[in-house]
């Protein structure tokens, strides 16, 4: 019996970032080009109201778990949640310059030289249980916000890593909810992102976990990825600036299309994959007009949000018309009393980390029967510059 053929290679395939062509199976999530992202079968905007802990659960066993299973599971990750002080002392003699998410790359080579025990099982749930109080050493050191509070994780995940960080002012009553809802969100996206893709590469040359997620949040940290929160934002204030917070949709609209004419940049739109709106963005925009409907931002963000869909619908050449995840998030932390997009990334990387740490055991755990998946090795075909010139 043969195998069904998956895809054929041709010549156009070449060159193009691996697009659609498969290369193994993911066992955590997938993206469905009309219906958006589900975490193990469930739609992720239909999770929007689970704790941190219960979306991970189903993350890591393929299934949602009982009450007593995901109670059980949050005391293992109480159990593996606090950060050596060794660890922290270390993360803190680093220097401060350049973009936080090289700091928290640093700190995480830091964390597996020292707390690492070279095991993916046990390293991905001390990871998982870590990242949210090594996210907040990060973010408190790099903005200079002072010492990290001691981690309580019996608070809650979330709930734990908004108590640790020392956000000046003090804190929006909501912020916890904003930050809970852009970690859930933000798990896991399928196999192929340019984020787990890497970590994955790198770990099939048996790379201990610490080492692989640095490099997948290396690959998170470009503007073309994980980065996007934080460029989509800068847009929305830009938008501001050159109208006010008296616009109209007709003057956002009309802005957008001048912007296009020359050729100008339109962040926040357009996927990969999906062809309707973000459901992650849909979301996140619910929110925002509950909690922040009169906030300038959100409602610049929510203008661009109907009249950019409505211009670039007129580009038959535009597959994607419609927001993604970035569109919103920004505006969205910002109201919500962060109104820093330098950490956004990093953010981001606190909340993929956990979905890149379990598709690393799947693959060197669970792969093949438990053989793991052989190190990474695709084939490039030899291109002569020089011929024919």
């Amino acid at each position: 019996m043969t195998e069904e053929v998956l895809f054929q290679i041709t010549k156009d395939n070449l060159e193009t970032g691996l697009r659609g062509v498969p290369v193994g199976y993911c066992t955590t999530s997938t993206v469905d080009p009309q219906k958006g992202l589900f975490y193990a079968g469930l739609p992720v905007a239909a999770l929007d109201k689970w704790e941190p802990e219960k979306v991970i659960f189903l993350l890591y066993y393929g299934r949602e778990g009982t009450p007593q299973e995901v109670e059980q599971f949050k005391k293992e990750l109480h159990r593996r949640a606090t950060v050596a002080s060794e660890t922290k002392k270390h993360i803190e003699m680093l220097p401060r310059k350049g973009h936080p998410m090289a700091l928290f790359a640093a700190a995480l080579l830091i964390a597996g030289m020292i707390e690492g025990k070279s095991d993916y099982k046990e390293d991905c749930l001390d990871l998982i249980a870590k990242i949210p109080e090594l996210t907040a050493i990060v973010i408190n050191y790099h903005a200079g916000w002072g010492k990290t509070p001691p981690s309580k994780p019996e608070l809650g995940y979330m709930e734990n890593f908004a108590q640790m960080l020392n956000v000046p002012g003090g804190k929006d009553p909501k912020l916890e909810h904003v930050f809970k809802l852009f970690n859930i969100l933000h798990y896991d996206h399928g196999g192929g992102n340019l984020s787990t893709f890497v970590g994955k590469a790198v770990a099939s040359g048996l790379e201990d976990m610490y080492g692989s997620i640095v490099a997948a949040l290396n690959a998170l940290a470009g503007p073309l990825h994980g980065r996007a929160n934080q460029e989509c934002l800068e847009f929305v204030q830009k938008m501001l600036e050159q109208l006010s917070e008296k616009a109209s949709e007709a003057d956002v609209e009309a802005l957008i299309r001048k912007k296009l004419a020359n050729k100008e940049l339109i962040f926040g739109f357009g996927h990969a994959v999906l062809r309707v709106e973000d459901p992650r963005a849909t979301v996140q925009y619910e929110l925002a007009q509950r909690y922040y409907p009169q906030d300038p931002l959100v409602k610049m963000a929510s203008m661009i949000r109907s009249a950019g869909s409505k211009v670039l619908k007129e580009n038959p050449k535009i597959a994607d018309p419609y927001p993604n995840v970035d569109a919103i998030s920004g505006a969205l932390l910002t109201a919500a009393g962060f109104p820093y997009p330098a950490y956004y990334t990093v953010l981001f990387g606190m909340a993929r980390t956990v979905g890149i740490s379990i598709q690393i055991v799947y693959e060197r755990k669970e792969a093949r029967g438990g053989k793991g998946t052989p190190i990474i090795r695709p084939k490039y075909l030899y291109k002569d510059r020089h011929a024919g010139t």
